[in-house]
């Protein structure tokens, strides 16, 4: 039986153990060289207010799509990143998933729901260290170890919370086929960005009363309102890409 694909950014899971890793420490990176060429990233739903001011929020294609932040345009682009891993930016928010690494709740067993706080095991950033902060004392989790499983709880349920956005979603149909496209030069064909998807506003506005009602009590219709408005970021990212000189070749719609 083929096991599950590890999420993005991920190269294993391991369990953080008491007693396998007692002594060691994690410490502080001061860049993220898993996130360079990486040009969409996913977010809940929690994170739409802040991320919509710096970044486009799309949705992903498919059945089970999801939320995610456009750091470029194109596959292999993240124009807020330098080939160093560090943030070309300052001020700039930073998605909680990206900060959640190399850490995650994973379920060990399948006939279990427990949650265990795991790690990738390629990361940098904890191992048997001389320096940084200690994981256990007296064998049981640090405040360090603490703060981190807390994270990672918080991150767990505002995923359900996206998940429940999502089905309401699905449920109204208001997913459409994504298209936009940039005129960078009156000469040249224009670039035709495709492969997502975004909110039907057509759809949206022939809701009823009671709907839209319900959407605005719930939080709900703020939300799709911040990724709308964050769809016209997409210029100033494609702006961001010929100024790297990473434009790709015009695609004729």
């Amino acid at each position: 039986m083929a096991s599950a694909p590890l999420p993005l950014f991920y190269n294993g899971l391991e369990p953080l153990s008491s007693e396998t890793h007692a002594t060691w420490r994690v410490r502080q990176q001061d860049s993220a060289p898993f996130l360079v060429g990486q040009h969409a990233v996913p977010i809940t739903t929690d994170e739409f207010p802040m991320v919509q001011r710096h970044m486009p929020i799309v949705f992903s294609v498919g059945e089970d799509a999801i939320p995610l932040a456009l750091m470029g345009l194109n596959e292999g682009v993240n124009v807020f990143m330098g080939d160093d891993g560090k943030l070309t930016e300052t001020n700039f928010y930073v998605p909680a998933y990206v900060r959640r690494y190399p850490y995650m709740l994973a379920r060990l067993r399948p006939d279990s729901d427990e949650l265990s706080l795991c790690f990738d095991p390629t990361s940098e950033a904890l191992g048997a260290f001389d320096e940084g902060d200690v994981l256990f004392e007296n064998g049981q989790p640090s405040q360090t170890t603490k703060a981190i499983l807390d994270f990672a709880e918080q991150f767990e349920q505002a995923g359900a919370r996206t998940q429940a956005f999502m089905n309401e979603l699905r449920e109204q149909e208001l997913l459409m086929e994504g298209e936009v496209t940039i005129q960078a030069d009156q000469n040249q064909q224009p670039f035709v960005y495709r492969g997502f998807q975004m909110i039907n506003e057509e759809k949206l506005a022939g809701l009823r009363g009671d709907q839209l009602r319900k959407m605005s009590q719930s939080g709900m219709l703020p939300l799709l309102y911040a990724h709308l408005f964050s769809l016209s970021l997409m210029r100033e990212i494609f702006a961001r890409q010929v100024t790297l000189g990473k434009t790709p070749q015009p695609q004729i719609g």
